[in-house]
């Protein structure tokens, strides 16, 4: 019998989910990871979370983008998503890593709603969604590791992420291939949390997907 699943003619994109790269990829949590991304395809768009047009695209575009950063997390044992948004790519870390505690912070209630239904339908113990902004838990608690993705220039981002790192912490963030740019414009901001020098690095998953952008920015 075939490891494929038969999908509509012309589908790539489910094509691509239910292949056995990517099935071998997130291996004894894909079946998680799958419902995760059937409910972003059945429920996203009309939800606002991802517009029309990524829908054709969400494992390679939005769930392998979010799997990326996953080996960068390294043994931290706890992860705050900022702007979590539609849970990317913090459900899908929550999912990889059930040893990680994730925290995903969320301003808009419709979002929130939506990542609460999704660690419950998921069954994730190890996750915690936060309603506010960023800031409003810089003097809450402290993780490992803070992620993002399509948040905010660096700049801001870093002012939003590094109160919430511990020392010797780090952003991991998925960023765009002209985040060099921003670099230069936020070292303000980095020196003030004493930071090591920014690495921009490459998230590799399956063959045949292109690798994304990650920055992380240790705290010293």
């Amino acid at each position: 019998m075939s490891d494929e699943i038969a999908v509509p003619s012309g589908d790539e994109d489910a094509i691509l989910g239910r292949s056995v790269a990517v099935r071998e990829y997130f291996g004894d949590r894909y079946e998680l990871v799958a419902r995760f991304a059937d409910s972003l395809r059945d429920e996203g768009e009309l939800r606002g979370l991802i517009g029309p047009r990524e829908v054709a695209r969400l494992w390679e575009r939005h769930i392998l983008n979010s799997a990326a950063v996953t080996p960068y997390l390294g043994d931290a044992r706890s992860v705050a998503d900022i702007g979590s948004g539609a849970g990317l790519p913090g459900i899908v870390l929550a999912i990889q890593r059930p040893d990680v505690d994730v925290h995903l912070i969320e301003p808009m209630e419709r979002r929130t709603a939506w990542l609460q239904e999704c660690v419950d339908n998921l069954g994730l113990e190890n996750v915690q969604v936060k309603r506010g902004r960023a800031e409003e838990y810089h003097d809450a608690f402290e993780v490992d590791v803070v992620t993002s993705r399509a948040v905010a220039a660096l700049s801001k981002l870093a002012r939003m992420s590094l109160p919430l790192a511990r020392r010797g912490g780090a952003m991991v963030v998925l960023k765009g291939r002209n985040v060099e740019r921003e670099i230069d414009p936020a070292r303000k901001v980095l020196r003030s949390f004493k930071t090591a020098e920014p690495e921009i690095l490459e998230g590799r998953t399956i063959d045949d997907v292109e690798p994304t952008t990650i920055l992380r920015i240790r705290r010293s």
